[in-house]
């Protein structure tokens, strides 16, 4: 197998569904890194074949135009997954297989991938089962997995449990799947917030998010764009205090003295690590343009 392709950047990951050329037509003009085009949840059964024939004439049309497209495709085992995925064009820059499980589903799903002729594309893994996020670590340790993201919706629903803005019933679930992403050296992209009009949680979410070790966030409205550039995109104050308590730090060091007070904090190894890891994702990323929407905020709107 070839070494798949990597996403550089998942800051935000924008989705539309497959059957909406005219909302498709307007993502490459929202900020977006990654353009994420469904064809299983935002797609009703009886238009399942014209969602393949939406992609197979838009993601050549979005990547030879510079934009970062993935794909969600249908379910391991399902009736249209075989389909879906023959049907993919070669420029996709990624898969998403949803509700993946075990590591059978990754098996048949890079088999599938390989006999339609895409052996360099990746996986971008859905995690939202109970036996997803319990086996977390195992699945997302593929060879064929290039992202990840968590589904808190579809595990909530898997679970028999109730959403909640306080996000309880999925603390777990979140934070486990952070930590066999990090295990597995997978960048990881949060939890959709169904309520596009609250801006206040998605932004908490983020924050959240960016804290546990997510490296971008699922928007299904174009106005949750900004919002997701900013959180995962280290803010000016944040660079300057790293590099003033990296240069403190290594100068107490060099004395030898390994833990000091900067601030009025206690600064040692473990924090001068995390500075390091700030300074080195401002290196790469930059604050997103302002991309709202083009007015008003309806249901029409929505990209979910």
């Amino acid at each position: 197998m070839s070494e798949p392709e990597r996403l550089n950047r998942l800051r935000s990951v924008l989705i539309a569904p497959a059957v909406r050329p005219d909302f498709i037509a307007k993502l490459p003009s929202r900020g977006a890194d990654v353009l994420f085009l469904d064809c299983e949840d935002a797609v009703p059964a009886n238009a399942k074949a014209k969602a393949r024939t939406v992609v197979a004439e838009w993601v050549p049309r979005l990547t030879g135009a510079g934009s970062t497209v993935v794909v969600r495709v249908n379910p391991v085992g399902s009736e249209w997954f075989a389909d879906d995925v023959s049907g993919l064009p070669p420029e996709i820059n990624a898969v998403v297989i949803p509700k993946i499980e075990r590591l059978s589903d990754l098996e048949s799903a890079a088999a599938a991938l390989d006999d339609a002729g895409l052996h360099k594309v990746g996986i971008f893994a859905g995690i939202e089962t109970a036996l997803g996020v319990a086996d977390a670590r195992l699945v997302l340790a593929h060879a064929r997995v290039v992202a990840a993201y968590f589904g808190a919706e579809d595990f909530v629903a898997d679970m028999g449990g109730v959403r909640t803005e306080g996000n309880a019933e999925v603390a777990y679930a979140r934070a486990g799947v952070a930590l066999a992403a990090r295990l597995a050296a997978v960048p990881l992209v949060d939890q959709v917030v169904t309520n596009f009009s609250d801006d206040s949680r998605y932004r908490r979410e983020a924050t959240e998010a960016r804290n546990l070790g997510y490296e971008g966030k699922l928007c299904i409205h174009p106005a949750q764009v900004t919002a997701a550039n900013e959180a995962f995109t280290p803010s000016a104050a944040e660079i300057d205090r790293a590099r003033r308590l990296l240069a403190a730090y290594e100068a107490s060091a060099d004395r030898g003295v390994a833990a000091i007070d900067f601030e009025g904090q206690m600064v040692d190894e473990p924090l001068a690590v995390q500075a390091r890891r700030l300074l080195e994702r401002a290196t790469t990323d930059d604050v997103g343009p302002d991309t709202g929407t083009d007015g008003p905020r309806t249901t029409e709107d929505t990209s979910r």
